[in-house]
Parts: C-alpha cells; structure tokens; sequence
C-alpha cells in the first residue's frame, strides 16, 4: 500500500516549514525568541494539541543531538528538584489538553498568552536576574519552577523560562549551566511521550510533517551555529552558550 502524506492544507505546509526553520535557528543559538513561535504559529492551520504533537519529535531529536556533548556536564542537585516537579506540570499541562479538548478556542488563547507572557520575559529578563544575582533559590522556588516549566513546555515546548531563572542565579560553570538544561529538557520531552499518547495526540502520520521539514531544521541549524552563541550576563559573570542550545524552545 503506498505511502501518503496527511492530508493538510497549503498553509500548513508553509507554516510547518518556518516553524522548523525556527526551532533550527533557536536550537542553534539564536535564543529564546524564534522557538517561541514555532507551535503558535503551527496551531494557525491546525489545533493546538496536534501542533504541539506535531513539534515533539522534532525536539527530541534535537534533544538527542545536544546532550551529546553535555551527558556528563550536568547539575544534579538541580535536576532532583526540578525534574519531579516538572512531572507534575506535565500531568497539569496534559489534563488540560484533554479537559478543554473539545474547546479549540480556549486552547487557542491560552497558548497566546502562554507566548505574550514570554515576550514580557523577554523584556524583563535582565532586571529580573539582576534581582535574583547571588541568591541560591530555594527549593520549594525550585519545584514551583519545576513545575511551570512541565506545564508550559507540555502546552507549547516552551519551558525554559522557569528553568533558566532557576539555574541563573546559582552561577554554575558555563557547561555545567548548559548540561543540566540540556538533560533536563531531553527528560522533559520524553516524559511529554506518554500524556500526549494516552490523549492520542502521538500517531504514524504525526512523524511525517517532521520528516518532510527537517531539512530545513539541518539547514537553518547549520547555518545559525556557524556564526551564533547565546550569552547571559548575571552581575560581573557572563555565560557563553554553545550554538547547539537554545533554553526556551523545548
């Protein structure tokens, strides 16, 4: 029996193809601002929960490819506090998924706030570390976080903010920083595997739209990393972070 594609519109295809050009630039250094548009720009042309199923594989490859460099440059401190709460944002993100499934248009402007609050992160980043310089956040700041970064990246791979403003101010080593975001996310994404089954949202055909756009993933990925990086500056200490990573698209 031949293969066929889904049958998805035109715009789709347009907006997968810039969505994973995107995702390849944030991946590749270009920080938090291009991967953030990837799953609403996608969930335009389709629902949300399908555009976010539709981006999962995506980024666990891309996952994969990072924590290659970086399995062993890991904070696990960090990671027992954060990973267990981020499974419970996770189980938060997913019953919401299936609680308004029924209920595209309150999906729809959840998602959108999810990105207007990020852009304000964005904006507001530099005061907000400055705020936070030399203070080791406690751990019930780190399970709240831990907990925001599952459900956010569950409803739209976008995570990282709470993850950063955790891992910032303990001014870990540059690698050390990366790694422990790197695995954290790679877990995360994983973990993603199982509520978006149990929902229905993971099916053959929901690889093929990835298959058919990773080109552009490799190309816009090869050509930010030849000439990108990342930095992050807390008081006097600044973190050069490699092109292969990117926090907030996850």
């Amino acid at each position: 029996m031949p293969f066929t594609l889904p049958s998805y519109s035109p715009e789709f295809w347009i907006a997968a193809i810039v969505a994973v050009t995107v995702v390849g630039m944030a991946k590749a250094g270009f920080g938090s601002g291009p991967g953030l548009l990837a799953t609403p720009l996608i969930a335009l042309t389709i629902p949300v929960a399908e555009a976010a199923a539709l981006l999962l594989p995506l980024l666990i490859v891309a996952d994969l490819i990072s924590v290659r460099h970086y399995r062993r440059d890991f904070d696990g401190d960090s990671l027992r506090v954060l990973l267990p709460a981020a499974v419970v944002g996770i189980a938060l993100g997913a019953f919401l998924f299936g609680f308004f499934s029924n209920n595209e248009r309150i999906l729809q402007i959840g998602i959108g706030l999810l990105a207007l609050l990020f852009v304000l992160f964005q904006m507001g980043r530099g005061l907000l570390v400055e705020s936070l310089q030399g203070r080791r956040p406690p751990r019930w700041v780190g399970y709240a976080l831990g907990a925001t970064g599952g459900f956010t990246s569950t409803l739209a791979h976008a995570g990282g903010p709470p993850v950063v403003i955790y891992l910032l101010p303990q001014k870990l080593p540059r690698h050390t920083f990366v790694g422990t975001t790197v695995v954290a996310f790679m877990v995360i994404n994983l973990i993603k595997l199982i509520p978006y089954s149990l929902l229905g949202l993971l099916q053959v055909g929901t690889c093929s739209p990835f298959c058919c756009s990773a080109p552009s993933l490799s190309s816009a990925s090869n050509w930010a990393s030849g000439s990108t990086a990342v930095s992050a500056s807390i008081g006097s200490t600044s973190l050069s972070i490699p092109c292969c990573f990117s926090p907030v698209c996850n």
